[in-house]
Parts: structure tokens; sequence; C-alpha cells
């Protein structure tokens, strides 16, 4: 049975690292895997908060599990969390262009570009350096562009 103190520290990491858990594994894996997988590891984080609350970056730890929880359902398209509120006009023919990229590509493009989160961000979710985010986001936005025969930022 858990402590009050362990339950406690588990709600503050929870409360905090949720959205970035679930953005992360929704960019990837699409909305209903992502969220899917997301419930997996954050529950597996509850589990396992002993070991897991000591870590340098629980978050990104918990990230690999649900990237690996996530291989379990069926893989269906990928594309953008739709938001609470009403969603945005967004090109009929993206999430087929994000499908192409691969799954870092995409992590990187979707989170810097449509959850508007750094760059120090995403590197300590995905767990890799900054210098290699902003490569598979520039390689990401490169192959987005040919996609959808797009010549300039708009």
């Amino acid at each position: 049975m858990p402590s009050d103190s362990d339950r406690e520290a588990f709600t503050s990491f929870f409360q905090e690292a949720e959205p970035t858990v679930r953005h992360a594994l929704v960019a990837v894996w699409g909305p209903d895997i992502g969220r899917e997988a997301a419930a997996d590891a954050l529950a597996y984080g509850w589990e396992h908060w002993e070991r897991i609350g000591k870590m340098d970056s629980p978050a990104g730890y918990l990230f690999r599990v649900g990237r690996s929880q996530a291989k379990r359902y069926r893989r269906r398209p990928v594309g953008i969390d739709p938001p609470d509120i009403t969603p945005p006009r967004v090109e009929p023919s993206l999430n087929g262009a994000l499908e192409s990229l691969t799954e870092r590509q995409r992590a990187a493009v979707v989170l810097l570009h449509c959850y508007e989160w750094t760059h120090a961000e995403v590197a300590a979710v995905l767990r890799i350096s900054i210098p290699t985010v902003q490569k598979h986001a520039q390689r990401g936005l490169a192959k987005l562009r040919h996609s959808l025969e797009v010549t300039a930022d708009v």
C-alpha cells in the first residue's frame, strides 16, 4: 500500500507530466492509440512509482513505456490530438503526410509546431539531444512540404 507522501508525489507528477506524455504519444501514434498508450504508461508509472519517481526524467521514461504499450494496439492513422475546443481547419491530406514521416520526425514536427513545445522539452521527452530534435524537425518539415506540395511557409 503506497504511503500518503507517495500518493502526493505521484499526484503532483501526474498533473505536470500527463499532458506531456499524452501529447508526445499522440504525436507519434495518433489520438486514439496515443491516449490509450499514455493512460497505460501512467498506470505503469503509478505501479512502479517507488523506482520511477527517483529517475532524472520520469516523463521521458514513461513516454518510452507508452511507445511499447502502443505497439499492442492496431496501428491507426496518426494525426493531431483534437483540442477540447472546436478544432482548427486542417489540410485534409495532412494526416496521410504525417504518416509518411519517421516516428521521431513526426514527434518533433507535431510537438514543436502544433503543441508549441520548445526544442529542449521535445529533447527531454524523446531522450535525444536538441540538435537531433532540430534535424528531425527540419527533415520532417521538408518531407511534409514535398508531400503537400507547399513551396513556402505561409
